[in-house]
């Protein structure tokens, strides 16, 4: 199954304690399943946890809200070899990719070394959803902020750049998200783009952002543009997920 044209959703969300078990997944990773479109089987979800480490525990805690949800979950690792001799046959069969978060520069460079940049670019042009939450929201696009280098935030700007467009995370809940991003769009070492708060999703058809999402009531997404040598910073109102809290 292949969504109708090719679809990003970039998280600063997706996943919340369960009732029952460790993690359950939240209405934006539900959303992004949901775009893909499927019928008449479970879907397909593909979870990489590359930017934190394959961590296998986190890996189990997923199977478990998987089973719970109806979403049938698979791992693509790359440590400490990859897990699937095709790695593009095992993707292209999954209706979903969902990213972890973690080091987006390690992701990166671990990405590109293994030829994985090239694997998700053709899944996403071939209908492949492409989803995930902080390093795995910020890699899609031109660049963001991370602190895959140390606690004070710096720009990465080597992002896979199926969106051309820079990413901000975690807007809301880390202070120095939100002005460094404004400074790194402000001095042109990062496009104009978009940011979101924790609970916000945004959704991308091709490299247009046709809405943000929510799955927490009062969050909001934000348009990061440039005017001469300042960011200017416009909220855009996300539409509230079945499910939301």
């Amino acid at each position: 199954m292949a969504a109708d044209a090719p679809t990003i959703v970039a998280t600063s969300g997706g996943l919340r304690r369960g009732a029952r078990s460790e993690v359950e997944l939240g209405p934006l990773v539900l959303h992004a399943v949901e775009l893909a479109g499927v019928t008449g089987r479970a879907p397909r979800l593909c979870h990489v946890g590359t930017a934190g480490g394959d961590q296998r525990t986190a890996q189990a805690w997923l199977n478990e809200a998987g089973r719970v949800a109806g979403i049938a979950v698979s791992h693509l690792n790359v440590f400490p070899m990859p897990n699937v001799a095709d790695v593009l046959g095992h993707v292209l069969a999954t209706d979903v990719v969902w990213v972890g978060g973690g080091s987006v520069a390690n992701l990166l460079a671990l990405w590109r070394l293994h030829g994985w940049d090239a694997v998700f670019a053709e899944a996403w042009a071939r209908g492949v959803v492409l989803a995930g939450v902080s390093a795995g929201s910020i890699c899609w696009h031109a660049g963001g902020t991370t602190d895959s280098f140390g606690p004070e935030l710096v720009p990465v700007a080597n992002g896979l750049g199926l969106l051309p467009h820079a990413n901000g995370v975690h807007y809301d809940s880390e202070p120095q998200r939100r002005p460094l991003f404004q400074r790194l769009v402000a001095d042109g070492r990062l496009p104009e783009g978009y940011a979101t708060d924790d609970g916000v999703g945004l959704v991308y058809r091709g490299t247009e952002l046709v809405e943000a999402v929510a799955e927490v009531r009062g969050k909001s997404a934000y348009h990061v543009t440039r005017d001469g040598t300042r960011a200017v910073e416009t909220r855009i109102e996300p539409r509230l997920l079945p499910g939301s809290v």
